[in-house]
């Protein structure tokens, strides 16, 4: 039986790794590393610092995980990369550690990070996520599960990004996008539902279409009323009818809180609107 561990891979003594992981020619591995089982390991692949990667994950050549933090409050404390089950995680991917002590960048399970992406210090992607290539998340950056990010944006640090929600490619995201919604361009604006992402998620058929119509209503009274995105909001409680509805008025709300940097405007909206 062939050996799982090239010889030219260099594994810290101190690195636990599950027999089943694959680790393929030139990849180093540092000594506070956990792998989790039937993972593979690309070629020139670096894990360092404290990270703890989970089952089933594939890391292609060249990524480099748990790298400190570019963050200069950084003093090299012991701080986590936590990677859950079943991700993908394409070539020359970058994942920072977080930068103070007892912090974490968090990711879940199923996601599929391509070429080049960036993912900053603090950074949590929930599940089932997309980003594509050379896609840079600041800081801080949330992303909700089944959200899908274009290729070649960047988004500002501390910014949330809700379930469902679909980033057009090159755009410039400097505030929270919305759960649902496709929201695109440089300055990035909501264009319209995301509604090829709501049909693959099946919310088309949940009570024969209804929660899809309550989105569309949402979406219209937020974005197409004469109502600044503040008012929409407070009238967007009144209309709360199912667990969809009530995910994107909480979110829009905490995104209204001191210390956000306040939600993505729609199309007619004025960039300066809170």
């Amino acid at each position: 039986m062939a050996t799982l561990i090239h010889p030219t891979a260099v594994i810290h003594p101190g690195a636990e790794l599950h027999p089943t992981v694959k680790v393929q020619p030139y990849a180093v591995v540092g000594a506070n590393v956990k792998v989790g089982a039937d993972t593979v390991i690309g070629s020139h692949v670096v894990l360092d610092g404290w990270t703890e990667i989970g089952e089933r994950n594939q890391i292609f050549p060249g990524a480099a995980i748990g790298l400190a933090s570019q963050d200069k409050k950084y003093d090299g404390t012991e701080s986590l990369v936590k990677i859950g089950n079943d991700n993908h995680i394409r070539e020359y991917v970058t994942i920072n550690c977080a930068t103070y002590a007892d912090e974490m960048t968090l990711i879940g399970n199923g996601n599929l990070l391509m070429a080049y992406t960036h993912v900053a210090h603090n950074c949590v992607i929930e599940n089932n996520v997309i980003i594509t290539n050379a896609v840079s998340l600041g800081g801080d950056v949330h992303i909700e599960s089944e959200a899908r990010i274009g290729g070649m944006s960047g988004v500002h640090q501390g910014v949330r990004i809700g379930r469902l929600a679909m980033v057009g490619g090159m755009s410039r995201i400097t505030r929270d996008v919305p759960p649902y919604m496709l929201v695109e361009g440089h300055t990035s604006r909501v264009r319209s539902l995301n509604v090829v992402g709501l049909k693959r998620a099946g919310l088309m058929d949940i009570e024969e279409g209804k929660v899809f119509q309550s989105l569309k209503q949402a979406f219209r009274l937020l974005y197409r009323s004469d109502l600044t995105l503040s008012e929409a909001t407070e009238k967007l409680e009144q209309l709360v009818n199912n667990d969809y509805l009530q995910h994107l008025y909480q979110f829009l709300k905490l995104s209204k809180q001191a210390g956000r940097r306040g939600s993505t405007p729609g199309a007619k909206t004025d960039e300066t609107e809170e």
